[in-house]
């Protein structure tokens, strides 16, 4: 479904990415895991538009890309949830979600879409009419992919879903991406520190350091490779 080559990213002088090369199989999630600093935002802030690649290719769904502005790219049926959630936080929980459905024409179908994300995520529908600002970060995090999912993606990508929130939080919340992953069928590409973890959800992995692809393969034979026990599962 989305297909990276040869991607190049730049910040001023600095190489970012240097030449990284993805696939991300239809319905499957596959994870791209690193140190900081090693180019995982990087990657999905360029495959979502935010940041312009340099030189590469980036295909999804059989169309290219690489040049599209961004709400573009969410039309298309990809969409980003950044680090850091970038929710609304002066408007209601209801008001982030219906955000999310801003570039849908299917306004009959909002209901059925409200009603799936309340059902996995209890606590929004609970904290609908609250503030999204005022709410934990455990509950924000279901918030952003709640609002992404009104988008009606066939990619999600996740940046770093399990930063800030509390252990027990973030189980839920990967049991969450396993079920609209099975249930919906959405692919996902998912960026994560939590390396075991990431690994455990996925098929396919990615390591990423400095800018380079330096290992790649199923997810259960990573959790089993020396080096990426050493440097990423503690050993």
């Amino acid at each position: 479904m989305l297909q990276i080559r040869d991607l190049h990213v730049n910040y001023g002088a600095i190489t970012a990415l240097h030449g990284i090369n993805i696939d991300v199989p239809k319905g499957s999630i596959v994870t791209l895991i690193g140190a900081n600093g090693a180019g995982k935002s990087t990657t999905l802030r360029a495959v979502s538009g935010i940041t312009r690649a340099q030189k590469g290719s980036i295909v999804f769904d059989g169309e290219e890309i690489v040049h599209l502005a961004p709400h573009k790219i969410v039309g298309r049926g990809l969409c980003h949830v950044p680090e850091g959630r970038m929710i609304f936080a002066n408007l209601s929980v209801m008001e982030n979600l219906l955000m999310g459905a801003y570039r849908r024409n299917d306004r009959k179908a909002f209901g059925g879409d409200l009603d799936y994300i309340f059902d996995i995520f209890p606590r929004l529908k609970e904290r609908k009419a609250q503030s999204a600002g005022t709410l934990s970060g455990g509950e924000q995090q279901m918030l952003a992919i709640g609002r992404a999912l009104m988008s009606k993606p066939r990619c999600l990508m996740l940046d770093e879903p399990s930063l800030g929130i509390a252990p027990l939080l973030v189980k839920t919340i990967f049991e969450k991406i396993v079920e609209v992953n099975k249930n919906l069928g959405i692919t996902v590409l998912l960026v994560e520190q939590n390396a075991n973890l990431a690994l455990e959800i996925s098929q396919f992995g990615y390591v990423l350091e400095t800018g380079r692809i330096i290992l790649s393969d199923a997810s259960a034979k990573l959790r089993e490779d020396p080096q990426v026990k050493e440097c990423y599962l503690g050993g």
